[in-house]
């Protein structure tokens, strides 16, 4: 459980995963759909997420080069996972972050 809960904690990475388990997706559109997220950290997140087996890099040979990302057999099995905590959070959580941003946007932070 901790070597799961190792890979998948880092900031972004749930929300990546989310985008591939779709379909197979090209970095500027992981960057576009992940707004707020720098492209150091998108480059880092997709790094370690390859290096763990979770997802594979394809290049083609093209010009201009075109690189696409996508879920290995890995990868895939954490997409239950990945699509239980978003039902967790939709069901018990999306009401509290809604009172935390609330309170925020009224202290005028």
């Amino acid at each position: 459980m901790l070597a799961t809960a190792r890979i998948v904690s880092g900031k972004w990475t749930l929300l990546v995963l989310r985008d591939l388990a779709g379909r197979p997706c090209r970095f500027t559109e992981l960057e576009r759909s992940l707004t707020g997220i720098s492209p150091r950290t998108l480059s880092q997140r997709l790094k370690t997420l390859e290096d763990e087996g979770i997802i594979e890099r394809r290049a083609f040979a093209e010009s201009p080069p075109r690189v696409e990302y996508r879920l290995t057999a890995k990868g895939r099995d954490l997409v239950p996972i990945v699509d239980a905590m978003r039902g967790y959070g939709q069901r018990w959580l999306d009401g509290i972050e809604a009172v935390r941003i609330d309170a925020v946007v009224a202290a005028g932070r």
